[in-house]
């Protein structure tokens, strides 16, 4: 904690100097210091390397050094270095990586109590489905043998749980609360990466795996696959908007409403025609 306090002192920031979009979650600032500690290091040593190349260039120009030696380095300097780098990145994974890691991990069991958004991110080849649960809070049983096309959340019919449920093509969550993400696959091993928000998931066939953050600013960014699952993959993009409560409110309870009446009507010709 030491380590990272001092670093969080530090205003400039060389990742989001040379690109990294800003962050936009309540817990990123913690992966950005890390990210930025990653990247000091590597323009040290790429100053450091860029100096050795300069300098051998020049010292042992053919010019001065007509005959080639064949002793190789004498002094012990380079096996300092490379300890030096090794004692570096222990730093970076003990004093950074390790803890927080920890954190998020620990901090699953309290988001559950602060009333979140829940969300399956459903992907496939190349594209994401969102599955929200419904009006109720509850999704629908998932039986994963009822898949019938690329992204089919795959909800039972016959659980009533699910027929307020609804998806959507795009992501929309509200501002400054809670969002658990569970997600999955219908096809290969995808990434679900949200940049801005410093997080990312694998997506894997047949599994929900949560991810879980709070955005603190309302905006629209992109969301990319973050891993290569087919020819396609570089157009696997959609859309978040990060949105007011009361907007997000009003398009979650038309959705839910909508679709519910949509399955009880259809639930109601099944019957219908199973009487007849």
């Amino acid at each position: 904690m030491f380590i990272q306090n001092i670093f969080n002192t530090l205003a400039f920031s060389p990742a989001e100097w040379m690109g990294l979009p800003k962050n936009y979650s309540a817990h990123g600032d913690t992966v950005g210091h890390m990210i930025d500690v990653v990247t000091w290091f590597m323009i040290a040593l790429f100053i450091g390397w860029t100096v050795f190349f300069l300098v051998s260039l020049v010292k042992f120009r053919q010019k001065k050094n007509p005959k080639a030696s064949y002793y190789g380095v004498q002094s012990h300097l380079s096996t300092h270095l490379e300890v030096g780098v090794i004692i570096v990145e222990a730093v970076l994974l003990l004093g950074f990586a390790f803890p927080l890691w920890s954190e998020r991990t620990d901090s699953y069991d309290r988001v559950l109590t602060e009333n979140p958004v829940r969300v399956r991110a459903v992907g496939f080849q190349f594209n994401w489905n969102f599955h929200y649960a419904g009006e109720d809070g509850k999704f629908g049983f998932i039986d994963r043998s009822l898949v019938s096309a690329k992204g089919d959340p795959c909800i039972a019919p016959d659980d009533k749980n699910g027929w307020d449920d609804f998806t959507a093509d795009k992501l929309r969550i509200p501002v400054d609360r809670p969002v658990i993400l569970q997600v999955t696959s219908t096809d290969v091993i995808h990434n679900f990466s949200i940049i801005p928000m410093r997080i990312q998931q694998d997506a894997f066939p047949g599994k929900d795996i949560p991810m879980w953050f709070t955005p603190i600013e309302e905006m629209e960014t992109s969301v990319v696959c973050g891993q290569l699952c087919g020819s396609g993959h570089a157009n696997m993009v959609t859309t978040m908007t990060v949105e007011s409560q009361k907007s997000f409110n009003e398009f979650h309870k038309s959705r839910s409403d909508a679709s519910k009446a949509d399955s009880e009507k259809a639930n109601a010709a099944s019957v219908a025609k199973a009487a007849e």
